[in-house]
């Protein structure tokens, strides 16, 4: 199903109540001397314009009937195109991009304020585009100059973060589609490599294997970069040295995903023996990670919260590692206690979309965000057992032989009518999967 970016445009003109929005593209990103990282669209930019080239800006303009889409585009310029690739300019931005006008880059400077003349307010981000941000501000100065001759002015400057991060936190079909797809080349990835891991391998070589498979599939590439983390690394939450050899008897934990050509990505995490068999201390924390997960899962449906979701993997984890002897007390006051946090230190979950790590509120005010059809997020409880973190007073010393082990378990779990899609129930994750 394809994305309906003209619907989206007009959403985001309906919610902009008469204020013109300045939208930017990102910018090349220099790397070292004259190389650049690889070119990552904006994603505001996108979800607006499905326009990938850098530098560009797009304009909505409600008080403009007829031209309400203005994008400021590179110009063609074949001396550039071939050293770097082609462009679309301003013709393509128009026939391609369904821009009302489109009009190169270097005229910005001098169109924008003739553009924003009218406007009721500027919607624009600061603090990011400074270059950009120099002409939007000078354009609202202006305004404010002329407020006292005319009776005029704009009212407000004003972030368009709200409006849009409430737009992309509630996926439609399309984007549900993509996003299936990145679960699905995913999920397809940690299959792969699980049957290939042996011991003495390096965690590179796993890395490898997984980012040719998403490669192999079309995507992008990495949707972040791949943590394979085996024994005592996967207690590093955001391990991605991923050049350690692979040790007999020890855990792998891999945290990867894709990113699908229209940038919706995966997110999926297994933890595995890297023998094929779980020491008897694996298998109980792995059992226990498991159960909560498939708790947290079950809390996901429309009307529930990812508060609640959390809520219900840290319970189901407290009681299981004081059964384990891992914690003391009980569950209600190691939980209002946070004695749990030096075994289990992070959320549950987060939003999941164009960004890994998404837009949109967790909670407005004092209340938490309900979930709804079509919003998107990870479950993903772990265990993670070392030394690092101190043991709270009132907790027992962690016994040698839990220490090394880390665990997480992480699907990307969709809010559907009448409970949760799991995008990514492809990559298995019993005991009995794990084993070999």
């Amino acid at each position: 199903m394809p994305i309906n970016y003209a619907q989206r445009r007009q959403q985001f003109l309906d919610a902009l109540e008469g204020q013109a929005a300045v939208i930017p593209a990102a910018a090349l990103m220099q790397h070292h001397a004259d190389v650049e990282f690889p070119f990552r669209q904006d994603s505001d930019f996108w979800y607006l314009t499905g326009f990938d080239e850098p530098g560009a800006v797009a304009l909505f303009l409600p008080h403009r009937p007829g031209n309400s889409f203005v994008l400021f585009v590179p110009a063609k310029d074949p001396t550039a195109e071939v050293w770097h690739g082609f462009r679309w300019g301003t013709e393509g931005a128009v026939a391609e991009f369904g821009a009302d006008v489109a009009h190169p880059l270097e005229q910005l400077e001098a169109l924008l304020p003739d553009y924003l003349q009218g406007a009721e307010g500027i919607c624009f981000r600061v603090g990011r585009h400074p270059d950009l941000e120099k002409l939007v501000l000078r354009c609202w100065s202006n305004q404010l100059d002329r407020a006292s001759r005319t009776g005029e002015a704009m009212r407000q400057l004003t972030a368009p973060c709200p409006i849009l991060h409430a737009m992309r936190l509630r996926k439609d079909a399309g984007e549900l589609d993509r996003l299936r797809q990145a679960c699905r080349i995913s999920a397809e990835a940690h299959e792969r490599v699980r049957a290939l891991v042996q011991p003495g391998q390096n965690e590179a070589e796993v890395r490898a294997n997984l980012e040719q498979h998403f490669l192999a599939c079309g995507s992008r590439g990495f949707a972040y970069p791949s943590i394979v983390a085996g024994g005592d690394n996967a207690c590093i939450l955001h391990y991605t040295a991923n050049n350690a050899p692979l040790n007999d008897g020890d855990l792998l934990l891999i945290d990867a995903g894709c990113s699908v050509s229209d940038y919706y990505n995966g997110d999926i995490t297994r933890t595995f023996p890297i023998n094929g068999r779980f020491s008897p201390e694996q298998r109980d924390l792995y059992s226990l990670v498991l159960a909560a997960q498939e708790a947290a899962i079950a809390k996901v449906s429309p009307g529930s919260t990812a508060e609640a979701v959390h809520e219900t993997a840290v319970r189901v984890l407290v009681e299981g590692l004081l059964e384990l002897g891992l914690l003391r007390g009980s569950v209600d006051a190691v939980i209002e206690q946070d004695a749990y946090r030096h075994l289990y230190m992070h959320r549950t979950g987060h939003w999941l979309g164009l960004d890994v790590h998404d837009v949109g509120a967790y909670r407005l005010g004092e209340h938490p965000v309900s979930l709804e059809t079509g919003m998107v997020l990870t479950v993903e409880p772990g265990l993670y057992i070392s030394d690092r973190l101190p043991v709270p007073e009132g907790q027992p010393a962690i016994e040698e032989r839990w220490k090394g082990i880390g665990i997480r378990i992480e699907d990307d779990v969709a809010v559907v009518d009448g409970g949760a899609e799991v995008l990514t129930a492809a990559a298995l994750k019993s005991v009995e999967a794990m084993e070999r």
